[in-house]
């Protein structure tokens, strides 16, 4: 065979990254709220994308005849007075000459009977503006009233209410009643309004304000007096003098550097520091030892001194600034939510109300094609139709996928939620892609950053996703997370006569049939934020 160059035609099959793929994939692993932003940006984009929440009336004001929809107008008459949308019908409340309003004739000009009609009513009217101001009403200017000669300054900002022309005239479509909250003060504006009065130096309050930026919400400051020095171009003894000044402020142990620092500002606000406070607080790790003979020699004082010493330190605040500014706490929305099915199983459906909604407007492409001038606005018209079905799409298949996964890992997890986590069945991704004929990236995507609602409290997916413990009898493997309540309920339940140790927690975990080593029960028990052995004998002791 004969080496030459030739061309040949071959058909392959080969997955390409589209925009489209991308965007699918990405859609699959954000959470609600990013979902939501990420909806809300692409309707602000494509004219094409409208949100379908279902509670909207078709046929109002706001929706377009491109749309294809009819409807009555409906007009809000703040009067107290009713609109209809019947030809010929006309106020109640209109003279007798057919007029829509006094003084306005039937060909649309001005009459100047309505203002002679209007000046009598009020003259005559008992208590009017006559009788007030002891004159007829056409001698009253209207720059003469004291609404007129002074400014409304609900009018100058810009009240709707005001420029409405009263209550009667409506209210404006951006009037947003959350904007007249009271904010809440922060521990940064709480601070600076202390320190406008103990400071009067420029430069101080250059140095303080520096400070002051870098207090955290517990009020410590997690900076070094020599960076803010170096930064300002300050001498590090004016630094630590305004910090010193500072210390002084409400509350109490606010822009201390540290815990002792902070228990022993308010202690001297109090009068209580002295040396066995000093030496108590150098030596604070002690404290949370329980080493109580430890302190005890380095204060040189008795138990009952060093008990009350303690007690002291406890009712100190060891956060003074976590009453300032509390950072607001976006409750968990889950996405699946599984409730007892009639025939003993699992019932298991989607949070319709968290997922977008949105539709594709074909009327309007259509009227708006018809109307495209170049090529160019026909190209964009048509990457807009494709951009919103490739959404509408991908949102479909994000939902379904979620269900999906959600469904096999509550076939796995059904022990778990019929008797609890100790029946947590060990789990990994692809067992789960298996099952459902998907790959194991596609599950990892899904179960990022999703929760589910079930009888037993709102989880995030990860949480069924556990690793295995082999068993020491050759039966089935334990999750990791139910070894790790196990060591709970033991430890809880233990006796300060006989506090587990982790060689005696693994013998009694061998004994149930989990084959553990002692380093794994340390981990467990160091996750679980439980103290040694040591340290668990000293406080129930106390």
């Amino acid at each position: 065979m004969a080496i030459a160059p030739r061309l040949e035609v071959r058909q392959s099959q080969s997955l390409v990254m589209t925009p489209q793929l991308m965007q699918a994939i990405k859609l699959l692993q954000l959470s609600n709220l990013d979902l939501v932003a990420y909806v809300d940006a692409e309707l602000e984009r494509n004219p094409l994308l409208e949100r379908n929440d279902g509670d909207e009336t078709p046929g109002g004001e706001g929706d377009a005849p491109d749309r294809g929809e009819t409807g009555e107008s409906v007009r809000d008459d703040f009067s107290g007075g009713e609109t209809t949308g019947e030809p010929g019908a006309r106020d109640d409340r209109s003279d007798d000459t057919g007029s829509d309003q006094p003084g306005q004739a039937d060909d649309g000009s001005t009459s100047d009977e309505g203002a002679d009609w209007i000046g009598e009513e009020i003259n005559r009217e008992p208590g009017g503006v006559a009788e007030k101001l002891d004159t007829d009403f056409e001698n009253v200017y209207q720059g003469d009233s004291q609404a007129d000669a002074v400014p409304d300054p609900g009018a100058l900002a810009g009240d709707p209410w005001q420029q409405g022309g009263g209550r009667g005239a409506g209210v404006s479509e951006e009037y947003n009643l959350e904007s007249f909250v009271a904010e809440e003060e922060t521990l940064a504006d709480h601070v600076s309004a202390q320190m406008t009065l103990l400071l009067t130096d420029p430069v101080d309050r250059l140095i303080a304000g520096n400070l002051i930026d870098n207090l955290d919400e517990a009020g410590y400051l997690r900076t070094d007096i020599g960076e803010v020095a170096d930064r300002l171009g300050a001498e590090p003894d004016r630094v630590a003098a305004v910090l010193a000044q500072l210390q002084t402020l409400e509350p109490i142990g606010v822009f201390a550097r540290n815990l002792a620092e902070c228990l022993r500002l308010q202690l001297q606000d109090k009068n209580r520091y002295d040396p066995a406070m000093a030496a108590l607080l150098d030596n604070i790790e002690l404290l949370a030892k329980r080493d109580m003979s430890a302190l005890r020699k380095l204060c040189r004082v008795d138990d009952e001194d060093l008990t009350e010493m303690i007690h002291e330190i406890r009712a100190l605040n060891p956060r003074p600034g976590s009453a300032f500014g509390s950072v607001l706490v976006q409750p968990m929305v889950p996405d699946v939510i599984v409730r007892p099915g009639p025939d003993g199983g699992w019932a298991i459906e989607l949070n319709s109300d968290n997922l977008p909604k949105v539709l594709v407007n074909q009327t309007y492409y259509a009227t708006v094609q018809k109307t495209a001038r170049d090529e160019t606005e026909k190209a964009y018209l048509t990457d807009c139709l494709q951009t919103a079905n490739w959404l509408v799409k991908s949102l479909d298949q994000r939902a379904k996928t979620i269900l999906k996964v959600a469904t096999e890992i509550v076939r796995q997890q059904d022990a778990f939620l019929t008797y609890g986590v100790q029946h947590l069945r060990p789990l990994n991704l692809r067992t789960v892609a298996d099952a459902i004929s998907m790959h194991e990236s596609t599950v990892s995507r899904v179960t990022s950053n999703k929760y589910m609602a079930t009888n037993r409290g709102i989880f995030e997916f990860k949480y069924f996703f556990t690793s295995a413990i082999a068993s020491s009898e050759g039966g089935d493997a334990h999750s990791a997370e139910a070894v790790r309540h196990r060591i709970r309920q033991m430890i809880d339940q233990e006796s300060p006569s006989a506090i587990l140790s982790d060689d005696t927690i693994v013998t009694m975990l061998k004994a149930a049939g989990i084959d553990i080593a002692r380093r794994t029960v340390a981990k467990y028990r160091e996750s679980l934020r439980i103290p040694s052995s040591v340290q668990r004998r000293r406080e129930k002791r106390q």
